[in-house]
């Protein structure tokens, strides 16, 4: 019997004659014409302004750094619960990282602790949309304009979904996605910037282009481009692009499916919620969720481990996920203790993902779902 994988990379359209196009057009540097169309397709999708392809959502994360001008010891707000990017693209400008704890429904950034630390030293807080599921972004921007600090939204997990019928990403000034290949639309690396603040669009240009104003010039706006600011290499390949832009084409059908393998799982695995074995993901009111991930949260730390040795045995990729920054290696260089964010901790430890990937089918899921009926119960 096959291996069910955790992920797998998936074809869903024309990916491979867009690729082909992009060859032959001549243009693979980036900035061409699949750039621009997957740009447009995420700005009439979203609502933002303006999006920016780059080459993955650490890039976008990065840019949104530069373009607040965090510097030495400025306080940046973050959940530990996190991928590592939320976290480096600040410290590497040499931020104060404060890291807060989650909350228990949707291990999201916890609004009432963030409330509690928020202070005139922080400058950027940034929530990050785990498993698609929307933070309380009114609540998060109300606390960031007391104490006038900028939010940068990590939706990374979260294209295509809404909170309170507004894409996730487009609330602070800006907003960051992933199209990495475990994500719901993929090219292998890539990500985009939302810029919702139009004042940031011109330095997000020119960042994003080495610190060029070669945008500028391609518009016809100047007669040469030199260097005028910060800025590294953010534009992704045409290649990337081209193979995004076909799965953007089929936004609705790959939503859609995840959604259905989410909800799937959610009926199905619902006997062991209620017999209190396992605990499932839920929605919270007003958030519309993408399908990109489906967890299951264990009893115990040892009862997680034998779990995934169990379904590991039975040819079922299951994982654990993100080991909580604040208590790794360097969350202790920075001065944190194992215990300081106790349900971070409590939960990061509990946690397992399934399977779930657009090509998953329905014999396929039903394994996985028999294998943990028989694992748990077992």
């Amino acid at each position: 019997m096959d291996r069910i994988p955790f992920n797998k990379p998936f074809i869903v359209g024309k990916e491979l004659h867009y690729v082909s196009r992009a060859v032959l057009d001549g243009q693979l540097a980036g900035n061409g014409a699949f750039t621009r169309r997957c740009e447009r397709w995420l700005e009439e999708r979203t609502g933002a302004p303006r999006v920016l392809l780059t080459h993955s959502c650490t890039a976008a994360l990065e840019m949104a750094a530069l373009l607040f001008d965090v510097r030495e010891g400025d306080e940046v707000i973050v959940p530990s619960f996190t991928f590592v990017s939320t976290a480096n693209a600040f410290a590497l400008r040499g931020a104060r990282l404060r890291f807060v704890d989650i909350r228990e429904d949707t291990l999201n950034l916890d609004e009432d602790r963030l409330a509690e630390v928020v202070g005139p030293d922080t400058k950027v807080i940034v929530p990050v949309h785990y498993a698609g599921v929307g933070c309380d972004m009114p609540r998060i921007l109300a606390i960031a304009r007391r104490c006038g600090a900028r939010v940068v939204e990590d939706a990374a997990q979260a294209v295509d979904s809404t909170y309170q019928g507004r894409h996730l990403g487009t609330f602070g000034e800006l907003g960051c996605f992933s199209f990495h290949e475990t994500k719901n639309f993929i090219c292998g690396e890539g990500g985009a910037l939302l810029v919702n603040d139009e004042r940031l669009l011109e330095r997000a240009e020119v960042l994003r282009e080495k610190g060029t104003d070669r945008a500028k010039f391609f518009r016809g706006e100047v007669d040469k481009y030199t260097w005028v600011d910060l800025g590294s290499s953010y534009v992704p390949s045409e290649l990337n692009a081209a193979f995004l832009f076909a799965q953007l084409e089929e936004a609705e059908a790959i939503t859609c499916r995840r959604n259905a393998i989410f909800a799937r799982y959610r009926v199905s695995l619902a006997p062991l919620e209620e017999a209190g074995l396992l605990r499932l993901p839920g929605l919270p009111e007003g958030a519309r969720g993408n399908g990109h991930m489906f967890y299951v949260i264990a009893s115990s730390s040892v009862e997680r481990n034998r779990i995934l040795h169990a379904l590991d045995k039975m040819g079922i990729h299951a994982v654990f996920h993100y080991v909580p920054l604040h208590s790794s290696p360097m969350g202790r260089k920075l001065g944190y203790a194992p215990q300081d964010l106790p349900v971070t901790e409590d939960l990061a430890a509990r946690l397992i993902r399934l399977p779930c990937y657009y090509e998953l089918g329905e014999d396929e899921q039903d394994r996985v779902i028999d294998a943990l009926f028989d694992v748990v119960e077992g």
